[in-house]
């Protein structure tokens, strides 16, 4: 179906007149009555009757009027939403981002990056998940950006840039006897039993990873993916736990110590796709979130 002839049919139903219609439209009456003949050989009927002079659209061409203006709006819609879309200065956002990230750094980049005047008419979509789950979601193109752990899967499909380092604590009971200090060794969990992250979790390579650099054998009781979860453990007593930094963690629920051994601490990566097509308003905030970090995180060597 020829969508000018299309345009062609509406304007000529809308004043009933050829004459008229065609020098509305900026056309012959010839190249008109072409396009009309096109779309009534196409649907298999008549549209248009003569009436006197003039002529007038037949019930088939009323019923078919009606789906025409509507599939013309929605292309006119969809067209306006890409535009939108395409706005570095309006546009939209689907942002996909760890658990823990979501008490400080997520909200802070936003924040700032929305107080830009340019930038107050950008709106944002969240969705908060583990790392897997955000890569897929990224992968199936449900998600433009993702701040994550370091992704183990199709990672040749992807932009991975290190944004950040946070920071890793052991958690423990107000209780437990580790309480009383500000620091401990990882060996001395050893008598306590151990909460981690599941294996769907980002941190939990992280995490295995600082094991067996101390040569700390955690006595892994319970594994979940959320670091709220993993903290109600701690806090009723099931066990102990390392986890990332939580600023906003109310103290009256763990004691967080810190980590004598040498260790690394966790990297935060933004997450994109390869040789794929991005809006300028999430290329521009990629950028922003990218300046942002190194500005006031690495060359700080400041931990989040």
């Amino acid at each position: 179906m020829n969508l000018r002839h299309l345009k062609f049919f509406v304007e000529l139903a809308h004043t009933e007149h050829m004459a008229r219609a065609a020098e509305n439209l900026g056309i012959s009456q010839p190249s008109l009555s072409y396009a009309i003949d096109n779309i009534e050989d196409e649907v298999g009927v008549p549209l248009f009757e003569k009436d006197g002079r003039n002529i007038k659209l037949t019930n088939y061409g009323k019923i078919y009027l009606k789906y025409v203006q509507e599939g013309l709006n929605k292309l006119e819609q969809g067209s306006e939403h890409i535009a939108e879309l395409l706005d570095a200065n309006r546009g939209h956002i689907n942002l996909g981002f760890t658990f823990t990230l979501g008490q400080d750094l997520i909200p802070r980049i936003v924040r700032d990056f929305k107080k830009q005047p340019d930038n107050k008419e950008i709106e944002f979509s969240f969705k908060q998940d583990t790392t897997e789950n955000l890569i897929d979601s990224l992968l199936n193109d449900e998600l433009d950006l993702v701040f994550c752990s370091h992704p183990k899967q199709k990672v040749e499909q992807l932009y991975v840039h290190h944004l950040v380092d946070q920071g890793m604590k052991i958690a423990v009971p107000l209780d437990n006897p580790l309480a009383n200090a500000n620091s401990a060794y990882l060996n001395e969990l050893s008598p306590y039993p151990f909460i981690i992250y599941s294996d769907k979790s980002g941190l939990r390579p992280r995490i295995n990873q600082i094991c067996d650099t101390t040569n700390f054998h955690p006595n892994v009781k319970i594994e979940a993916v959320e670091d709220h979860t993993i903290i109600g453990f701690v806090h009723w007593g099931f066990g102990v736990a390392i986890v990332p930094n939580l600023p906003q963690l109310n103290c009256d629920l763990v004691k967080l110590l810190r980590i004598k051994d040498k260790i690394t601490n966790h990297r935060i990566y933004l997450v994109a796709k390869n040789n794929h097509f991005s809006t300028p308003v999430t290329n521009k905030f990629q950028d922003f979130a990218q300046q942002y970090c190194q500005k006031n995180y690495l060359n700080k060597n400041k931990l989040i």
